[in-house]
């Protein structure tokens, strides 16, 4: 299975890459399950129950700890997202500069809440308190790229960058 096919499938979990992750780039250390979780989440784009249960086995941790870990830092997701990540800035500055009207209309033009994924799995739309660009707001982050100053008829133009 190609690798595009195994993204479309949540379920389709590569072990030998999962080996080469946990074994060979982090020796099966479980000093190193936050950064062997942001590998695994890199890779598919969340925390795929399989995964996680492979990753108990191999380096012989209980799955209520990798879980707790999974669940307490925001960063991960149990759940498949979308292949862009649209963060809002709902922060003080951005709020008072037009932020909730951003999030606002993208939950309108996607017809998604806060923390949901499109049907097509193109976008998932979360809210952030503080992005750390004050002076720039309202922002929104699509991956790693950060759009400042946005305006809610510009969103359209932008989103159309990640297709």
């Amino acid at each position: 299975m190609n690798e595009a096919a195994m993204m479309e499938t949540p379920d389709a979990i590569d072990y030998m890459e999962l080996d080469t992750i946990i074994e060979t780039e982090y020796g099966l250390s479980r000093e190193n399950l936050i950064m062997i979780l942001q590998a695994i989440q890199k890779r598919y784009n969340y925390l795929p129950k399989p995964a996680l249960t492979y990753l108990a086995t191999k380096i012989s941790l209980p799955m209520s700890q990798i879980y707790g870990v999974a669940t307490f830092y925001s960063t991960f997701s149990l759940e498949p997202r979308g292949r862009n990540i649209i963060s809002v800035c709902l922060g003080t500055a951005c709020h008072v500069r037009g932020g909730a009207k951003i999030h606002e209309k993208l939950e309108n033009m996607f017809q998604i809440t806060d923390g949901q994924t499109t049907a097509d799995h193109r976008f998932t739309l979360e809210s952030v308190r503080c992005i750390g660009c004050c002076s720039l707001g309202p922002v929104i982050k699509i991956n790693e790229d950060m759009h400042s100053r946005i305006q809610t008829d510009a969103l359209e133009k932008i989103l159309a960058q990640y297709e």
